[in-house]
């Protein structure tokens, strides 16, 4: 069976807003806060979704999707298991790129940095106000690994949840948080005729934010 689609005629005109240097604040973080707040609002499902881009030490990307669980002032969480492939990568090159993409809104965030692990106080106060399945889960899979079969999982969910049935679920030591600090972070607004916004913030010798326009 032969399947055509026409990919090249696939394009949407882009024309709900601008952006414009005079309407952005002069930090990033600041602008990257304001647009949350208008992502919310607009009640954009799974909004925090975002990409993460990272390379191995011989710089051969890998990329997947995870979930933005805070940002603050020094750069933006996630977390992981720290032996998964992302975890060995950034372990190993620990620079980093992240996309959001809110379609609904027609923007992209693009933000590159380093990444570091956060404290161990910190991931723990997040392991746990994390629900119960997700916390025997963080035990149960052995993350990136080849497994033999799906009942791989099912024995070991089964097996902590007996185990901690009667205690506490501590965090595991191979889990825990990331937070990449960016010094670059890139607003895309949609334009019409593909004439899109781009502000790119950039940290400069002085270790200030300066903003340059790209061409789309």
């Amino acid at each position: 069976m032969q399947i055509t689609t026409d990919l090249a005629g696939l394009r949407k005109e882009y024309r709900l807003q601008s952006l414009l240097e005079k309407d952005v604040d002069g930090n990033p973080m600041k602008q990257f806060e304001k647009w949350w707040h208008e992502i919310n609002e607009s009640a954009i499902d799974e909004a925090n979704a975002m990409t993460l881009a990272t390379c191995t030490r011989d710089s051969k990307p890998t990329a997947r999707i995870v979930l933005l669980k805070e940002f603050n002032k020094d750069g933006f969480v996630f977390f992981s298991n720290y032996e998964s492939n992302k975890g060995r990568q950034l372990n190993a090159n620990p620079f980093a790129s992240l996309v959001f993409f809110w379609k609904e809104l027609e923007r992209q965030v693009r933000i590159e940095g380093t990444v570091e692990k956060i404290s161990e106080k910190e991931s723990d106060e997040y392991f746990s106000k994390r629900p119960l399945e997700s916390r025997i889960g963080a035990w149960s899979s052995p993350q990136s690994q080849v497994i033999k079969n799906r009942e791989v999982l099912e024995n070991n969910f089964t097996r902590y949840s007996e185990k901690f049935s009667d205690k506490e679920i501590n965090r595991p030591p191979h889990w825990g948080g990331y937070i990449l600090k960016p010094n670059l972070i890139e607003f895309w607004q949609g334009g019409p005729g593909r004439l899109h916004d781009r502000l790119r913030y950039i940290i400069n010798e002085k270790d200030s934010w300066i903003i340059e326009r790209l061409a789309p």
